[in-house]
């Protein structure tokens, strides 16, 4: 995969989680440099004692040269307009792009528009999203609020916050984030002890290795191949329309028939898919892994790696979270395209009697 391209962490959290607080933290670690944070507006983010000149077109420069500027317009113009900036020399290389979300959002668009803009995204690869849930009122947050319970799962790395204040329930709070999201690990941030760029790095590629790290990017910390069948299945902790499961496949796929299973699930399931992330042993080639990513209907460019990475199993392993979907229909069908049924059911002729493919899938 490449990896060159500009790292880009979106940072969400309900209002008053504590975003604002991480933010500073990122800005004044010195191990962040060659960084943009783009926020919604100035006010929300308190970086006075670190400007060195504010210019007249919504960038500001920071003293340690990193710059902070304000979503003007689409976010996508923004980022491409710090792209461009950083082509051009008029600011320093970008290193990373921090995207932080406003408190009610629902960070799905967010991600849509980062993997929808041809031009942009080729530019850029997605190395996570963190989400910031405050210890104090993140029970009655997330048990309210939807948006709340998107932000949670659809992270890659979960902060929480006040845990060492009187009113805290970590336990209840840790709870209910298993529910929506089993895969992300938690961390309790408290006093400056967090090392922030950990924090944010937490896409395929690990930079501390320099290689891709599928595990920690799959959210498989335990290697227990049960843990994965077990999301779907697990009712005591999955009492929501949010939910996440796995399908694990051990022989290498066709390409033709991933093409069709993906179709398929973006078609009839795409809504309701918050994200896809995967690594596929494929038939043509099966020494060199496909790494898949897709936001609802939208997919990242697929990618091969040039080796399966150190420790990994080579294996067929797909990760869905999902809000509302209908997971028996997704692993019958599955279970179709990679020949596990033995009997004609009406999934496998949908599969084989479907004439649509990915366009540019294969390329």
């Amino acid at each position: 995969m490449p990896l060159d391209p500009i790292a880009v962490t979106v940072i969400t959290g309900f209002l008053g989680a504590g975003k604002t607080t991480l933010l500073n933290r990122i800005l004044k670690d010195p191990a962040i440099k060659n960084t943009a944070v783009i926020i919604n507006e100035f006010g929300d983010v308190a970086v006075d004692h670190l400007l060195v000149e504010q210019s007249s077109d919504g960038v500001i420069e920071l003293s340690d040269g990193c710059v902070c500027c304000s979503v003007r317009g689409e976010l996508m113009d923004t980022i491409a307009d710090l792209i461009d900036r950083a082509q051009a020399g008029r600011i320093a290389p970008l290193e990373r792009i921090v995207i932080e979300t406003t408190g009610l959002a629902d960070p799905v668009p967010v991600l849509q528009s980062l993997m929808g803009h041809p031009a942009i995204v080729a530019a850029l690869r997605l190395s996570g999203v963190v989400t910031v849930v405050d210890a104090v009122n993140g029970p009655s947050t997330l048990t309210q609020h939807d948006e709340a319970k998107r932000q949670v799962a659809v992270a890659d790395r979960i902060i929480l916050t006040k845990t060492d204040l009187p009113q805290a329930d970590p336990e209840t709070v840790r709870s209910l984030l298993l529910g929506l999201n089993p895969l992300a690990p938690a961390t309790s941030v408290s006093g400056d002890g967090a090392d922030t760029a950990t924090l944010l790095d937490n896409g395929l590629y690990d930079p501390a290795t320099k290689s891709a790290d599928v595990a920690r990017w799959l959210g498989d910390r335990t290697g227990d191949h049960d843990h994965h069948h077990d999301h779907g299945h697990d009712h005591h902790h999955h009492p929501e329309r949010i939910r996440s499961f796995s399908l694990i496949h051990e022989a290498p796929i066709e390409i033709g028939a991933l093409e069709i299973f993906l179709d398929l699930v973006r078609s009839t399931q795409g809504p309701k898919l918050l994200r896809m992330k995967g690594i596929v042993r494929l038939a043509d080639d099966p020494e060199c892994p496909l790494v898949l990513h897709a936001v609802q209907t939208l997919m990242h460019p697929p990618a091969r790696l040039a080796e399966w990475p150190a420790g990994s199993t080579r294996e067929t392993r797909l990760v869905f979270i999902a809000d509302g979907m209908d997971e028996t229909y997704v692993r019958r069908l599955f279970a179709a395209i990679t020949n596990q049924l033995s009997v004609d059911t009406p999934d496998r002729a949908a599969v084989e009697g479907n004439p649509l493919a990915i366009s540019g899938f294969s390329g």
